[in-house]
This record gives C-alpha cells, structure tokens and sequence, in this order.
C-alpha cells in the first residue's frame, strides 16, 4: 500500500503581518461602534433619570396643593412640614417620590433639635453619604461611585440640578421662604411644555459642584447645591449648557448645567418630557425657556 505524506505549511511572518494588520483595522472599524452604543445607553439612562424627577416634581405638587417642591428651605416655622433648622434643598423633598422614602423619614424625624437633614443616621452611615442611583447620570466624568470627584466618601453627588427661576425666587424679606417657588405647578405663566425645570449638571465643577443632601441656601452652601440659574446671586444665570467642559476642574461653571454627552444637554421640561438641548442653541432661546414668565416665544433654534 502506497502512503503518501503531505507536509504542514506554516503562516510566512508577512502573512501573520497582513493577519494581525486586518485585525487591528476589524478592531478599530468597531470600537466606534462599541463607544455610540455605550453612550446611547448612557444617555437613556441619563434620560430616564430625569424623567423619574418628572414624576417625582408632579408627584410631589399632588400631594402639597399643587406646590412646587422648594429650591433650598432652611424650616424656621415648619411651614413646609420639616422640624426647624432642618436645611434641605429640592432634590431631598423630592426622595419620596423616586421610592427612597425610608431616607426622607430619616432625615425628618429626627425631632426638634436634632441634627441637619444631611447628618441624620440612616442604616448605612449618615445621609450626605448616600449616593442615590436617580440623581447618578453614567457619563458624568465628575462622578465615581455615586461621588462628585472632589467629594469622595464625604458627601455623594448629583449630575442634575434645578432650575432655580421655577423653583425659587430672588431673595424676600423673610428669611425662611425666599427660596419657595412662587408658582404651582397648575399656573406656571409660559406653561410646563414650555420651561425647563431640570437639566445635567456636573457632580464636581471647580473648586465646587452639586451635593444631593446639602443644606438650605441660608445656610450659606449656594456653591454647592443641585440649582443653576441662581439669580441674582449669579451674573451668567443665563448663559447657555457647557458641552464636555474639559478639564472639569478649570472649564466649569458650577452656576450653569453641564453634560458629558456630545452636543445635546438633557432637560427637562415641567410637562415631564425630555428633550436634549443642542449646543448650537442661542443665549437668547436658553434665556426664555428657563425663565417661567417671560411670556415670549420661543425661538426657532430650540
């Protein structure tokens, strides 16, 4: 019987060369790819988010008379329902709704005397240290684990802020009340399609960022709380999103809303819809939708 043998030819160094160089471009044709489906599911969730703080804010008006939830309140007559002194801002008010309620009884039953919203003890630690997954947008490259970047392990963040012109007011002589909203939710004058009422911002901007926790603006923390547009306290309360400021400690703004996102801020309107502002919106258009009775149209470019 006639065995033939047939020998083995290996890859020559060129082919391996022409092999590993059409890997490398494979590989580079998808992780484009792989980046735009990653931060398309970013930006969903991101969306998500605010529209839970949509539900959240009518929630909340349904169950105060059509109030607005505040911007910042530091209680003095315990009109709002929380014990004096207690220095909360909007998005605590806002922690029954997004089914953290068992943190807001914890930072309100604490009784006459006892500590600020921010140092009540829950079950794991004091409040300001727990990062709440809703006010968590998965781009911001100022958060880690729930904490703006110069805040690790002392006070967790938030990468959404309000907008001050809705849910405050210019400071009032009386000191416990000048940061209620002087509207409801029923009669806000250029209607809820037409004003923003949340928007991302950065969890650290400079020296700066947003606190979830953090107390009333009379306790004097205006730097730090999850509001933009603080008029008059800020003379660029009306200047448009910053899109990727980079780096975040110098190209920040802490007093006007942020986003990691390319060339699309997400706000929310106080219908509860969310829509993403294009960077190549004026000052002009930002101006009126943030401003809740300008009674002006709005502009083309939004």
């Amino acid at each position: 019987m006639l065995h033939l043998s047939r020998k083995l030819r290996a890859f020559t160094l060129i082919e391996l060369l022409v092999v590993i160089a059409i890997i490398a471009i494979l590989i580079g044709l998808l992780l484009p790819a792989v980046q735009k489906v990653r931060e398309a599911a970013s930006r969903m969730r991101c969306s998500n988010n605010l529209k839970q703080l949509g539900v959240a804010i009518h929630n909340y008006a349904s169950a105060n008379s059509d109030k607005l939830p505040p911007a910042m309140y530091r209680a003095g007559n315990g009109t709002v329902g929380e014990f004096p002194f207690s220095g909360q801002n909007i998005l605590t008010f806002l922690l029954p709704y997004i089914e953290q309620d068992a943190l807001y009884k914890a930072g309100t039953t604490a009784g006459n005397g006892g500590p600020p919203f921010y140092q009540a003890n829950t079950s794991n630690g004091v409040m300001r240290i727990q990062p709440i997954k809703t006010f968590q947008c998965p781009s911001d490259p100022t958060m880690t684990n729930g904490f703006g970047v110069n805040q690790v392990g002392s006070w967790a963040g938030s990468s959404y802020g309000g907008n001050f012109l809705v849910f405050g007011q210019s400071r009032v002589t009386t000191w416990g009340t000048s940061w209620e909203a002087q509207y409801t939710i029923a009669n806000i004058p250029d209607g809820t399609s037409n004003t923003v009422g949340f928007t991302e911002k950065y969890a650290a901007c400079g020296s700066s960022g947003s606190l979830w926790s953090i107390a009333g603006g009379d306790w004097g923390n205006v730097n730090w709380t999850p509001l933009f547009a603080l008029q008059p306290w800020s003379g660029n309360w009306a200047l448009t999103p910053l899109y990727q400021p980079n780096p975040w400690n110098t190209q920040c703004d802490n007093y006007r809303p942020s986003t990691a996102h390319t060339g699309s801020c997400q706000a929310l309107m106080l219908d509860g819809s969310v829509r993403g502002v294009a960077a190549s919106v004026s000052q002009t258009t930002w101006a009126i939708v943030i401003q809740p009775s300008d009674g002006l149209a709005i502009p083309s470019n939004w």
